[in-house]
């Protein structure tokens, strides 16, 4: 008898049974931290904190209530709530009975939820106190955060009506949704991204290896628990029993006493938020070392030697909200110690290689041939396995785009590089074709970073009679610090091909996303105001 034919057997004798397998799910990781580690603390929030038996107790608590109040299986519950404690309870306590997360940018406005609300078909949204207008006329039920910590506050008042004890979960399918995702919408309206209990579940467990989070770790939250599910991070640290330390909403002083006061060991955040931390007047260089996951746009060689410098070790992740977040991670070779500073900074400036869960990452060209790795060649980034999403909520037509060849089609250009690390070059709408050369804004957003006194910068197309477009800058500049349009230029042309330099340089703050990204659209838009085309 084959092996396959007697495990078929031992399913039969069993009624059906397989005690070979069970179906994955985050929700495990808590029922396990709470047994293992009960008394430990789970969660801070201001002056609150409480164990891994009272976060387990809270999350049966919203569970059963939910399920009182009439929520099934697979009926969607939006929370509109920043990096708080009922936050961190939704992603257990919603995929706990079937149903799906629906976690809502908190700096979208009315019209824009309203609209997520109806397509992800949302029967119940729970609303921070801070932003419950903004579902005043939702048609949904509501339920208001207060967090005050007692019956005065509607979400804990409907917390007391559930009940604290565990009850069995059981998963039929580990492919089914546990969240859908809301892209920002920048180009239309936000495509609701569906991911899953098993691509959860490993792509937490990616993240506690790579992040190297222990049961002693303490988890400042900064990213956006409602982006990507905090880049799965809510699942991977409650998996280890580590702490988690919330925190509303993003101030560089306050996480420089948290650093100190919590024993912080870890946090996430885009390159625009780390910015403006090496650069608080509070900075200081860490006794104890903070690791530092960060991804959303590429960080500058500059960056990463500052953070260095703090003891805030980075480790580089890309991706998108359609892989769950980090999809690649830039591993660090032996070798690269012996470098230059600036060299080593530039590799890991790299977004790297396919992270432990993940299909090789590939760059093609239009054809979708694979380039050549000679570090030059641009094309588009493409993914698959286990941290790509399920499928676009209610848009099979989109979603059969995004799939199409049987690969997730990013939009990101990147090059390849001899050794397989991937670097990103631009999104392939933010390629500036210049007279016929393409001009990555990012190697000139490198470029310009690299000035003493530039904070951040961001460089779109601006409209050109004569080569069609040309790059310009808008720059940021540090606290106290000045520099001219005409210094930023020559700079530049130091530093990289005339051609590639900006024409042009504005001064003055950049509009970005509530998770840190700059806004080039914004930017690009106010360029070519009048122009029936955005591009030349």
């Amino acid at each position: 008898m084959g092996a396959d034919a007697g495990a078929l057997n031992v399913v039969r004798a069993n009624g059906g049974a397989r005690p070979y397998r069970t179906e994955l799910t985050p929700v495990s990781f808590l029922r396990r931290s709470a047994y293992v580690f009960p008394e430990k603390i789970a969660v801070v929030h201001d002056e609150r904190r409480y164990s891994y038996r009272a976060f387990e107790d809270r999350v049966n608590r919203l569970a059963s209530a939910l399920l009182a109040a009439g929520i099934e299986s697979g009926d969607r519950v939006a929370f509109l709530c920043p990096n708080t404690p009922a936050m961190l309870e939704a992603h257990f306590a919603v995929p706990a009975i079937g149903a799906v997360l629906v976690p809502i940018n908190t700096r979208l406005d009315a019209g824009e939820i309203r609209y997520i609300l109806e397509h992800s078909g949302a029967r119940l949204v729970f609303a921070d106190h801070e932003l419950v207008h903004l579902v005043e006329d939702a048609a949904v039920g509501v339920i208001r955060v207060d967090e005050t910590g007692d019956h005065s506050d509607p979400y804990e008042a409907f917390l007391a009506d559930g009940s604290p004890d565990q009850f069995e979960l059981r998963v039929d399918d580990e492919e089914q949704t546990i969240s859908i995702n809301y892209t920002s919408g920048t180009t239309g309206r936000p495509k609701g991204v569906m991911t899953t209990h098993r691509g959860s579940y490993l792509n937490a467990l990616m993240s506690g290896l790579q992040a190297n989070l222990r049961p002693d770790s303490v988890q400042l939250w900064v990213v956006p628990m409602f982006h990507c599910n905090g880049w799965c991070f809510p699942w991977a640290v409650t998996a280890v029993g580590g702490r988690h330390v919330c925190m509303r909403k993003v101030d560089p002083e306050l996480m420089w006493q948290l650093f100190d006061a919590e024993g912080v060991t870890h946090y996430n955040a885009a390159p625009t938020v780390h910015t403006n931390i090496v650069n608080h007047p509070a900075a200081h260089r860490l006794e104890r070392e903070i690791v530092v996951t960060t991804g959303g746009s590429p960080p500058s060689p500059t960056l990463l030697a500052r953070m260095a410098e703090l003891n805030l070790r980075p480790i580089h992740a890309y991706g998108l909200t359609e892989t769950y977040a980090p999809y690649t991670v830039c591993e660090p070779q032996a070798a690269w110690d012996d470098l230059e500073p600036e060299t080593r900074a530039r590799r890991f400036g790299r977004q790297g290689v396919h992270n432990i869960v993940a299909d090789p990452i590939r760059v093609v060209d239009e054809q979708m041939r694979d380039v050549p790795r000679d570090g030059e060649t641009l094309g588009e980034v493409l993914m698959r396995g286990n941290n790509v999403m399920k499928g676009l909520h209610d848009d099979p037509e989109a979603t059969v785009a995004a799939f199409d060849g049987g690969w997730f089609h990013s939009g990101d250009i990147a090059v390849m590089h001899p050794d397989g690390y991937i670097e990103l070059r631009d999104r392939k709408k933010d390629v500036i074709i210049s007279g016929g050369e393409n001009i990555s804004t990012i190697e000139v957003e490198h470029a310009i970073a690299r000035h003493p006194s530039v904070l951040e910068c961001a460089v779109v197309a601006t409209p050109d009679e004569k080569w069609g477009e040309r790059p310009k800058a808008f720059v940021a500049l540090k606290d106290d610090e000045t520099a001219t349009e005409r210094e930023i230029i020559d700079f530049c042309r130091d530093h990289i091909a005339h051609y590639k330099c900006p024409v042009a340089v504005e001064f003055g703050p950049l509009p970005k996303t509530s998770t840190g990204k700059v806004q080039k659209y914004v930017l690009r838009e106010r360029e070519w105001v009048g122009h029936h085309m955005r591009v030349n």
